[in-house]
């Protein structure tokens, strides 16, 4: 395991966990032992010392006790800078239910075959639409405490090689409409969430966010409101590079707390 990596020789202060094999707290810390300073786990872990999303609760982070940190998942990584747009704007969440239109990954098979997770995962990647489960809507509520037990979701993963597509289908606790929420997503892209949000209103298709380095990119043109307190808000992202930049300014900003 990781505790016979050579890390104390080399020098190597920050290791980047991505082999998908040590998400456990207890296994990454073998990095530790090896003698490392800090661990970043590229994806949603068990026991980690804290979960960080760039521009949502980075600021939380604390070098002297946050030694295992995750970076949660592409899609919590995506759906986080919407839902903290609207708790920010005041529009609030009173519930909301998210679905992640997912391009295939690597734990999927390219035929049928046996899946230890999931029986449905089994089957061949590039030739079905394969509903799924995530965590990664609950996940938000380690970022944003506010919504715990207020947001759940799943997914659909589909026959495309990268790039994704959340739909998160959300009451506000605020009346309001689509174009303010819009008119928010704009403003913060722009601000507070500048190289994390991006805001389009072009004529958009998944392929277009391949290489996109933006966590999320809120896209006005697909989105719905049904009544004043109750939408549905469309986000699109590139799951293996934006979410591999976010793991390098994850790092730049650990390294920077010293």
């Amino acid at each position: 395991g990781p505790a016979a990596l050579p890390w104390k020789q080399l020098g190597v202060e920050y290791v980047i966990e991505s082999t998908g094999l040590f998400t456990e707290a207890a296994k990454a810390r073998g990095h530790l032992e090896a003698g490392a300073r800090k661990v970043i786990i590229s994806a949603p872990a068990k026991g980690e010392d804290i979960t960080l999303v760039m521009g949502v609760n980075n600021d939380k982070y604390d070098a002297a006790k946050h030694h295992i940190v995750s970076n949660a998942s592409c899609t919590t990584n995506c759906l986080a800078p919407v839902v903290h747009v609207l708790l920010k704007e005041g529009f609030g969440i009173e519930e909301g239910l998210m679905t992640t239109v997912h391009s295939y990954t690597a734990t999927q098979k390219t035929v049928d075959g046996p899946s230890r997770k999931d029986w449905k995962g089994g089957r061949a990647a590039a030739i079905n639409i394969i509903p799924s489960t995530t965590g990664a809507a609950k996940a938000v509520g380690l970022a944003i405490p506010e919504v715990k037990g207020k947001l759940t979701g799943m997914a659909f993963r589909v026959p495309t090689p990268t790039s994704s597509v959340v739909d998160l289908t959300v009451r506000t606790v605020k009346e309001t409409s689509y174009k303010e929420i819009c008119a928010a997503m704009k403003k913060a892209s722009e601000t507070y969430l500048k190289n994390i949000l991006a805001y389009t209103e072009d004529e958009v298709v998944s392929s277009d966010f391949i290489h996109d380095k933006h966590s999320s990119i809120f896209d006005a043109g697909s989105g719905i409101e049904l009544n004043n307190r109750f939408f549905k808000l469309i986000s699109w992202y590139d799951n293996e590079w934006g979410y591999s930049n976010r793991c390098v300014d994850l790092l730049r900003y650990m390294i920077s707390k010293g």
